[in-house]
């Protein structure tokens, strides 16, 4: 920056310069034909006729014509100089704001109010309460992005308003050439951020996880992650590894670091239609003291072999880590297909790692235009095997959009689980606040 304003300046003063010569010079003229006429004021009053007072006129327009455009010529000189060494020193980063507050409450139509009825409403994963966002997307060097989210509490925790807000994940995509991308996710990574996008319908996500496009372990969180993705033809793949925070085990006064491997292919069928393989390995590290070595620090022994614990002690807690199965590995398939702008049918089928006889399953049809009304159908469920349907859901849901920012969505769920099986209604209202902003 140092020696383009180096040479602004300079050529400023040589600006300058040139302007009080051509001042001095043209009182100098003026003096000249001053004198000139008083002198020859006989002689000059003869010719002192229209034309020569237009021709004048003429030679002196088009002398200032010709200064002014080799000025433009200069400063034209100096700013391609300067693009094609370090870039438009007058050239913005922008950054996207946006705020999402997400208001979803629940009635639950129960005869009997008991432990299995609870269990059920888990199952289903259901998410209510008050979920509010805020995410920061910046441009960097033109291609790359770089996201910060900021979240106050999730949905289903109580005194969401009363809590500060706390980052949830920083995400840096480094979008190399049209082929390659790489993507670094220091805190708060998910197998959905480093996947392939195959929906950008935001209208079409559920209230559950069965309802959600996509399997449930897209959207576990996994630590940090560093993954890539690349793109030849018809066919995207991308691969990610993860490493947790420290996490206590079940009944166990032990610790560890999960690491997770995640990769995903996707083939486009034909132009509307996309076919998704994807899957997650997860590989616990025990330990039996609770050390910390540093933010983004994972103890990794390479040097010394350190004595297995019993297959017997930790076979029965793997998969079991937490409401969500931390441990337990999956393997999906998913296939999309868009009928048009707004309407689209898909469907995934998912197989845990532990049990391969355990499979969970949804499919859904939507029509959920951005500015229109919309409306949905999805159903889901877990198999145990050919004739055990362990749970059971269909969800009906209507998008009213007031605007382009203000969504009311009412829906309908019914529920099976066993011998539990009830309707439940939920209305969520969703609102967007977006910015522009220039740094």
């Amino acid at each position: 920056m140092e020696p383009f304003l180096h040479m602004i300046c300079r050529y400023i003063l040589m600006e300058a310069e040139q302007s009080l010569v051509d001042k001095l010079q043209g009182i100098a003229k003026s003096t000249q034909d001053f004198a000139y006429g008083v002198l020859h004021w006989p002689q000059n009053s003869n010719r002192r006729n229209p034309i020569e007072i237009l021709k004048r006129l003429q030679r002196e327009a088009f002398s200032d014509i010709m200064k002014l455009r080799d000025r433009q010529e200069k400063v034209e000189q100096l700013l391609s100089f300067y693009k094609a060494s370090k870039g438009s020193p007058f050239q913005e980063a922008s950054t996207h704001v946006r705020g999402e507050v997400e208001v979803a409450g629940a009635l639950l139509m129960i005869d009997n109010i008991d432990q299995q009825s609870r269990d059920t409403v888990q199952t289903a994963g259901i998410r209510t309460g008050v979920d509010l966002r805020f995410v920061f997307e910046s441009t960097i060097r033109q291609k790359d992005t770089l996201v910060t989210e900021f979240v106050s509490g999730e949905k289903g925790q109580e005194n969401v308003l009363a809590r500060s807000l706390s980052l949830a994940k920083v995400l840096y995509v480094a979008n190399v050439n049209n082929w390659f991308s790489a993507v670094a996710i220091p805190v708060g990574g998910q197998c959905r951020d480093v996947g392939v996008a195959t929906s950008s319908s935001h209208q079409g996500k559920g209230l559950t996880q069965y309802s959600a496009f996509g399997p449930p372990f897209l959207n576990q969180h996994n630590g940090t992650a560093l993954g890539v993705m690349v793109r030849k033809s018809n066919v995207v793949a991308s691969i990610a590894q993860f490493v947790s925070a420290p996490l206590c085990q079940t009944n166990s006064a032990r610790f560890m670091h999960c690491f997770s491997t995640f990769g995903q292919v996707v083939c486009r069928l034909s132009q509307s239609t996309k076919f998704s393989l994807l899957g997650v390995h997860k590989v616990p590290k025990f330990s039996n003291q609770r050390v910390s070595f540093g933010a983004m620090a994972v103890p990794l022994g390479v040097f010394k072999q350190h004595k297995r614990f019993a297959v017997e002690e930790d076979g029965p807690q793997i998969g079991m880590l937490g409401k969500e199965n931390l441990l337990d590995g999956s393997v999906a398939m998913m296939l999309e297909s868009e009928l048009d702008e707004s309407t689209r049918i898909s469907g995934w089928i998912e197989m845990k790692q532990s049990n391969s006889k355990c499979l969970q399953w949804a499919v859904s049809v939507s029509d959920t235009p951005e500015d229109d009304f919309g409306w949905g159908l999805k159903m889901g469920g877990l198999v145990q095997g050919p004739r055990s349907w362990d749970y059971f859901q269909v969800e009906a849901f209507l998008n009213f959009n007031i605007g382009k920012r203000f969504r009311l969505k009412p829906t309908a769920l019914y529920l099976a689980d066993g011998g539990s099986h009830f309707p439940v209604l939920v209305l969520a209202v969703h609102r967007i606040y977006q910015a522009d902003s220039y740094i």
